[in-house]
């Protein structure tokens, strides 16, 4: 293999061009399959997916779905291009249109994008999809979406597998971790489309659409503070720091510094979870709530601000009257009648537009993604007044 300052997709070219040059493999020789090749040069799938998308695109080899790859004449070979609705079993998974032949495809097909989410449990969620097909509508475009259930090692096969079913540009919506996902940072390597969304990746230079977190801690501080609340608690139950969280905690501590006030480490909870089931009574959250520590709650989730509401009515403490909850996000379909959660609003509809029409100019105009330069989107978030916040009551 040549210098390896190259990078990994191109050593493997460049390792089977020399053997096709040098006669070691001859027209109608087997190429190793991927997962021999991912083995053989230690690589993620998606790089060698690229690597055998440009060899075939190239000339120098052809793929025959449920076979394989073989070495070609290096005349009049190319990627084998399928309707993205198809997809064929084949030795090393769902054989589709191949990484990276998004723009070698005919008129009139409609591409895949794919859209990766760690759940779809809040109106947040559904929020954002409904932004994204509204900015797909009458393109060329159709949505795959995959549920990530916040698990890295998830998020890392639905990137394989959406690469592999001929998926034109991601949309990823990452999952909470402490390190970031090699497929991801594949992807931005081998220069495969993609947009980030709710939160980047400090460091790594990506195109993404987010809202200001620290600007939405703030104008929830700011409220409650006007409320006569001095004993404000914000809690998240992620199940590990995200660039989101660490940023509206953030928020929250500058917030409560411009009012002059002390911070109070046990009034920002953020060790512990809640999953499907409500927390029983020796679970922090609902402790801290039984001590009346705090007089309002700021949660970072709108699923978290409910069942920090039902909880406390499960403590007997009536909201807002003796309890103000501030949600980010709002907890409420929002169909007809307004919700009654005072929240941040993060216009998540906004964001999942915005992230399409970046991932659509991105395919429309493959050159925008060589020029080195990347779309960074924040959003400005608004308070939204609702029902779940009131003054502080004289003790």
């Amino acid at each position: 293999m040549q210098s390896e300052r190259q990078p990994l997709y191109v050593q493997i070219q460049e390792h089977f061009k020399q053997l096709i040059s040098s006669g070691k493999l001859v027209d109608g020789d087997r190429i190793p399959s991927e997962k021999e090749l991912i083995a053989r040069f230690n690589v993620s799938r998606i790089t060698v997916a690229n690597a055998l998308a440009q060899l075939a695109k190239d000339g120098w080899i052809y793929r025959i779905p449920g076979r394989g790859s073989f070495v070609g004449s290096g005349e009049g070979a190319s990627i084998s291009i399928s309707p993205p609705t198809v997809g064929r079993p084949t030795e090393t998974g769902v054989q589709g249109p191949a990484v990276g032949s998004y723009a070698d495809r005919p008129a009139g097909v409609r591409q895949m994008i794919g859209l990766l989410i760690p759940s779809m449990a809040d109106y947040f969620a559904l929020r954002l999809v409904q932004g994204i097909v509204n900015a797909l509508n009458d393109t060329g475009y159709y949505l795959a979406t995959v549920l990530t259930h916040n698990s890295k090692e998830r998020e890392r096969e639905a990137i394989v597998e959406l690469t592999r079913m001929g998926a034109a540009g991601l949309i990823i919506f990452p999952v909470d971790a402490e390190t970031y996902n090699e497929e991801i940072l594949a992807l931005k390597i081998n220069k495969f489309p993609f947009v980030l969304i709710d939160r980047y990746l400090p460091g790594v230079e990506t195109n993404f659409v987010c809202s200001d977190s620290a600007l939405g801690a703030k104008l929830a501080v700011s409220h409650l503070w006007e409320l006569g609340h001095r004993r404000i608690a914000i809690c998240s139950d992620s199940p590990l720091p995200t660039v989101s969280v660490d940023e509206r905690i953030a928020g929250y501590m500058e917030a409560l510094k411009e009012q002059g006030a002390m911070i109070d480490p046990s009034l920002i909870l953020t060790d512990f979870r809640i999953d499907d089931v409500l927390p029983d009574e020796q679970h922090p959250l609902y402790r801290h709530l039984q001590s009346r520590s705090a007089t309002a709650y700021i949660a970072l989730n709108a699923k978290l601000g409910i069942h920090i509401a039902i909880l406390a009515r499960r403590l007997g403490l009536c909201v807002p009257d003796e309890l103000s909850i501030l949600t980010f996000d709002d907890p409420s379909p929002g169909l007809e009648e307004p919700g009654r959660y005072t929240h941040v609003a993060q216009s998540e509809g906004e964001i999942g537009s915005k992230a399409a029409e970046i991932l659509i100019r991105l395919l429309d105009r493959p050159q925008d993604k060589d020029n080195g330069q990347y779309t960074k989107i924040i959003l400005r978030p608004e308070l939204v007044v609702r029902g779940s916040t009131g003054p502080v009551k004289p003790s």
